[in-house]
Formats: C-alpha cells, structure tokens, sequence
C-alpha cells in the first residue's frame, strides 16, 4: 500500500468519533503519524490501540478545544514529541439547531464557543509549527471542516451555518498570509454526513426530520469525508484545494 504522508505529523482534533476518527485512522494508513485530539480520553485510548494494531503510530491527547491553555499544552506536547505538526485537521465541533425565535442562547454560545472560539484556539497554537514544517519541507497543510450550511440557509440552523460560514471565510483569509509560506489552507463543505452530530441534537422535530432524510437519499459516511482530508494532503505541494463541497449524491443543495 503507497504510504505517501510517511514523515509527517497530523494533528486531528474531534477525534473521538466520526469524522476526526476515520480520519484519523485513514491519514494513519497513509504513513503519517497521528496525534488524536477530543474530551473522550476512553475513546481516544481505544482509537490509538487499533492504529497500533494495525502497524501505525498515535499520541493521544485528551483536550477541550475550548480551554485554550489546554491546546497550547497539546501543541507544546506534540513538539515536543514529535517535533511539530505539519498537518492540522480542525474538525471538532457541534450542531444544535433551533428555531431562532426559540431564542435558545445556551446553545448559540456553545456552537459559538466549540466552532468559531474553539477552531482559533487550534489555529493560534498550531500555526506555527505548521509554517515552521513549511519552511524546512516546502509544505504543511491546514484542513478545516465546514459544511454545506455554510453557503446554503435551512431552516433552524441559523447558527451552525453562520459558525460554518466563519469557517469557510477564515479558511480563504488565512489561505492569502499562509500560502506565501507554502502552508495550505482548505475548507471542506461536507453535506449530510452520517456521525454523532445527529444525536446532540435537542429540538424533537428537528430530529425527526433528521431520520426522515436518512430514508430518503444515501448519507455520505465518515469514510468518505476522511478519504477527502487525505486525498489534500496527499496531493503534489503546488496544488492547494481551497475549497471542497462534498455531497450525497442525492442531495440537491
């Protein structure tokens, strides 16, 4: 099997289920090692045991993306260990759709405070390391998940797709002062995608049609959505996806 991220660090965070860990697991098979970053320390444990098993090499570390003196321990940790990430998937986050007119601030803020708060904690502590990898290999990639909300509206998601839309827009910014540097930059714009996001969802009716969609179009896996993350990183070091929208192929919009 070609192993083409061999020497190179990925640093995963929301690695504890879905998208982080099968990308974790398939960034792995390509020959970098992982660092596996989320709250869920059992399951980063658990993560790590099967990439070992499978003749990778991972370093968890169980983190709130949230508590920014935490993530800055991690960044020290994996310089420390690993001399320094050259790739960094920004994926942890959280969907809690409501209608606006529910008013629901508790959960506006912790979307708030996991997507856009979270995502710069990762950012300030990584970016470094990432543009110092860059100038000793001529590459580092920065992979951000986004989503399909972010450039289209659906009713009670207005502040995950707005958070998304953040992710999206800082992505293209941050591409203009890091790709001087040789870091990449890219957002990926997942659709429907079958993970835990689903089930944190509080709103009943929301849920339901949720499951609704499920039986009418084929989800896109955690699977899939990995292979995508690697498929960037893995590409020639003059080639920068900015941005990638995958979908269901059932889904129109």
């Amino acid at each position: 099997m070609s192993k083409p991220l061999t020497g190179r660090v990925a640093v995963i965070t929301g690695a504890s289920s879905g998208i982080g860990e099968a990308a974790a697991e398939h960034l792995a098979d390509l020959g970098a090692r992982v660092v596996v970053l989320a709250r869920r320390a059992d399951r980063l444990t658990d993560l790590v045991a099967r990439i070992e098993k499978d003749g990778g090499t991972a370093l968890a570390i169980a983190a709130d993306v949230t508590d920014v003196t935490a993530i800055r321990a991690a960044a020290d940790r994996v310089a420390t260990e690993f001399g320094g990430a050259d790739l960094l998937f920004n994926n942890a986050g959280v969907m809690l759709p409501a209608p606006i007119d529910e008013v629901a601030t508790d959960q506006w803020q912790q979307q708030i405070d996991l997507n856009v708060s979270g995502l710069m904690n990762v950012i300030g502590a990584f970016v470094p390391q990432l543009v110092s990898a860059a100038a000793e290999r001529g590459v580092a990639d920065l992979i951000n998940t986004s989503s399909i909300g972010a450039q289209n509206p659906y009713p009670s998601f207005a502040v995950y797709c707005a958070t998304k839309a953040y992710v999206t827009q800082l992505s293209k910014q941050m591409r203009a002062d890091l790709g001087p540097k040789n870091v990449r930059v890219a957002a990926i714009e997942p659709g429907f995608t079958t993970t835990e996001l689903q089930s944190h969802v509080t709103d009943a009716g929301i849920s339901d049609w949720l499951e609704g969609a499920k039986t009418q179009l084929e989800w896109l896996t955690a699977a899939d959505v990995a292979a995508t993350v690697g498929f960037i990183a893995a590409s020639p070091a003059r080639v920068n996806f900015q941005q990638i929208t995958i979908m269901p192929t059932g889904q129109p919009n």
